[in-house]
């Protein structure tokens, strides 16, 4: 009887607690600015599609979307790990159609020991329930790892371009991945590129990866070069808001399709 019990109380908690929000980290071999462009769109597109989305910035030794979107006036992670804001505090709302929050802001400096980097994964996760999706903007340090222990475990996506610096850095991402998670699939964004040339570039890395580490590339769709992306850009606006009609807007409603599609595989 105790063990039913238990069981009983068990299902509740989980239903209760809704379903497990998705957290995708993208690790791009673009330039910053496609790297952005990505993220604010899929963002945007998951947000039209009925989906919760946040953004969340990553990065240690670089600039990343909070910076570019001007999102920072709100708290920290950091600031929440060690108890001295909320999590709701360190969520901005966007005219795109999105929270964005940061790991880290100014000089706070991530890292530590496992009690901090617990701390930092359990703030993560809380905030993380605060989503439907969540859009990780991240980078690798030095010893291959990411500053929240819990980005290991979702969703990673690897941004390319086609040009040969772009798919050889690519391919570096993931062998470096591959050193330290060990094996598991990855997933590859090709942007700037038509259907048939983002084809090429992922059959090209999957046997290549596949070949030489015996790992798995799932294609995750492509975006084709469209100058209204960048207008949109320059305007403060996703490109499937000021241009709807536009071959960027239309491939980006088809990536977030395809997440919306397994959300609901996944619920189900």
């Amino acid at each position: 009887m105790a063990s039913f019990d238990f069981d009983q109380a068990e299902g509740l908690r989980r239903m209760l607690a809704g379903p497990k929000p998705r957290v995708f980290t993208l690790l791009s071999a673009a330039s910053r600015e496609e790297k952005c462009a990505m993220l604010v769109n899929l963002g945007a597109s998951l947000g039209q599609a009925g989906r919760d989305v946040l953004l969340f910035d990553a990065c240690v030794r670089s600039e990343g979307i909070s910076l570019h979107l001007d999102a920072v006036r709100s708290a920290s992670l950091l600031q929440v790990a060690r108890g001295e804001r909320s999590v709701d505090d360190a969520i901005q709302s966007m005219p795109q159609g999105f929270g964005v929050a940061a790991l880290h802001r100014g000089a706070q400096k991530a890292g530590g020991d496992a009690r901090h980097l617990q701390q930092l994964d359990d703030a993560f996760n809380t905030l993380a329930g605060r989503a439907d999706v969540v859009l990780v903007d991240a980078e690798l340090d030095a010893d291959d790892t990411f500053p929240i222990p819990a980005l290991a475990a979702s969703e990673i996506v690897v941004q390319v371009v086609n040009t040969p610096d772009s798919i050889k850095s690519a391919y570096a991402i993931i062998k470096r991945l591959n050193g330290r998670l060990g094996r598991r699939p990855f997933s590859v964004v090709v942007t700037g590129a038509s259907d048939r040339e983002a084809q090429v570039v992922y059959q090209n890395l999957a046997q290549v990866a596949n070949r030489y580490l015996a790992v798995k590339i799932n294609s995750m769709g492509s975006v084709p070069a469209d100058e209204h992306l960048k207008r949109a850009m320059r305007l403060g606006r996703s490109v499937v808001e000021a241009f709807p009609l536009a071959g960027a807007s239309v491939a980006f409603r088809r990536l977030a399709g395809k997440v919306v599609l397994s959300d609901a595989a996944a619920a189900g």
